[in-house]
């Protein structure tokens, strides 16, 4: 049997794009939706289950090792967020050319994307190893978790280009509609991880004992794994778009594009990730305790909400694509019917946390005085996910997949800087304030325990979902942002 030619694989995988393109365009919304979103639900179930994983070996070593993870990512996810912003925008270029059927600019602008990514994120990982001490005495991370949090971030820097590449592999498979090949990598390095943290976390056999940079090892070299299979695939052409040295060639034309869209989401995004450190900073004035319920709580949260999660990647696809097709009644239609699913679905999840938190808290960490804070997590901040992920997540998504990342840029930065990070320190700190000659409690009505920090982060993901529905509802965001290519016909 002859092997197939390179040309001949790209051709045929090239016909599955076409095919997945008319669905998205044309097929039934809510069955296209599921169809798109069951890989990926999958995938952040099982990414969540890593970082149970994680959670549940780590806390066998204590209380700081336990909030070394949690501690460190603000200051990860500051940088990479840039990464993330300029692939949210060649996932905005890709998934509208193929929307429109222009399969070659697609092509083109996939290669460009992959190399930007690439030399990027080699200057961020210089940068996040030089700023880390800095960033984690800001934070004001307790003496006891400083080691811990600073091996684990070193660690992970280091791995910054695998994660860059991986990002942007999965973005391109998404706007071609393929969800499935970049959940199947995610499983296999989730799994590879998982079964590496105890051997790297704990030292058994022959392996070396690590500890919290264990976990991080671990991490890293199940990124590599991911990207290297991600860059195999895609320089053979078994995916439909295919790069080769042509369109991975530095396209600086592209790449101001690039910058022109996806800096106003690496900017939001950045700062997004940034204002973390802040809220981490504000979480941590009430001791290891609050910040450790807060960690536990919200990886609980996520494994329960990965199901909507899923559904607004998936929503993201189909938006971009008829935009792309100037099908904007339609791509308004799939993103409202994504709101009220994840709304429910994350309704739910905070209901179950609610009832079995004692329990599941006990799997994690058997800490008496944990457990009671978990509570004030529960009552005064997961309450206000459903309007998270229901609204605010769906229109932030919908926004970012038409190109219109200003929009997204001024909701996130809004989010945080504007709402919840004032508002956690005002009800965590500030007792009150004397208005026209009358107190007005407002730390003080908590306490001033943690509990007026969570009442904050609650208040903003209220606030920030109503603007975001007003928003979304004025229609502004359908316009597709390709306009200009497809009119000079360049």
């Amino acid at each position: 049997m002859l092997l197939r030619s390179t040309t001949d694989v790209v051709k045929m995988e090239r016909g599955k794009i076409q095919a997945m393109r008319e669905q998205i365009l044309n097929g039934p919304i809510e069955k296209t939706l599921i169809k798109l979103a069951y890989p990926l639900i999958i995938s952040n179930l099982v990414q969540v289950l890593y970082n149970i994983t994680d959670t549940f070996w780590l806390g066998k070593l204590g209380r700081e090792a336990l909030a070394a993870p949690g501690t460190s990512w603000p200051i990860i996810g500051t940088l990479m967020a840039l990464g993330m912003g300029f692939a949210t925008a060649g996932f905005a270029f890709i998934g509208q050319y193929i929307g429109a059927g222009e399969y070659e600019r697609a092509n083109r602008s996939a290669g460009a994307l992959y190399s930007l990514m690439l030399l990027f994120s080699t200057l961020t990982a210089a940068i996040s190893l030089a700023i880390l001490p800095y960033a984690l005495h800001f934070m004001k991370v307790t003496p006891n978790v400083y080691p811990y949090a600073k091996a684990y971030a070193t660690v992970v820097f280091a791995g910054v280009p695998f994660s860059f590449t991986f990002i942007a592999f999965s973005a391109l498979m998404r706007a071609a509609g393929d969800t499935k090949t970049p959940v199947k990598i995610s499983m296999l390095t989730v799994f590879m991880n998982i079964i590496l943290d105890p051997l790297l976390i704990f030292g058994i056999g022959p392996f070396p004992k690590w500890g919290v940079a264990g976990a991080a090892i671990a991490t890293v070299l199940s990124n590599a794994t991911g990207a290297l299979i991600g860059a195999w695939l895609l320089t053979r052409g078994k995916l439909g778009l295919h790069l080769t040295r042509e369109t991975l060639k530095p396209d600086f034309h592209f790449y101001s594009r690039i910058f022109r869209v996806g800096l106003p989401a690496a900017v939001g995004q950045s700062a997004n990730s940034f204002g973390f450190v802040f809220l981490t900073r504000i979480i941590y004035g009430y001791g290891d305790v609050a910040y450790a319920a807060y960690t536990i709580t919200t990886r609980l949260v996520n494994f329960l909400t990965s199901i909507a999660r899923g559904i607004s990647m998936a929503m993201g696809t189909m938006v971009a694509q008829n935009i792309g097709a100037e099908k904007y009644g339609r791509a308004k239609k799939i993103a409202e019917r994504a709101m009220i699913t994840n709304f429910m679905i994350a309704s739910l999840a905070v209901l179950i946390i609610g009832i079995f938190r004692v329990p599941i808290f006990r799997v994690f960490l058997d800490d008496p005085e944990v457990i009671a804070q978990s509570e004030y997590v529960l009552k005064y901040f997961l309450t206000s996910v459903p309007f998270f992920n229901g609204i605010f997540v769906v229109v932030t998504m919908t926004f970012s997949s038409a190109g219109h990342t200003k929009k997204r840029m001024i909701l996130d930065m809004l989010r945080l800087w504007g709402f919840r990070i004032p508002l956690s320190y005002i009800f965590g700190y500030v007792p009150g304030i004397n208005l026209l000659g009358v107190w007005i409690p407002l730390a003080e009505l908590f306490g001033m325990t943690p509990k007026g920090v969570f009442f904050g982060m609650g208040m903003s993901n209220f606030l920030a979902a109503t603007i975001a529905l007003m928003w979304f509802m004025k229609g502004t965001w359908m316009k597709r942002i390709i306009e200009e290519d497809i009119r000079k016909g360049s």
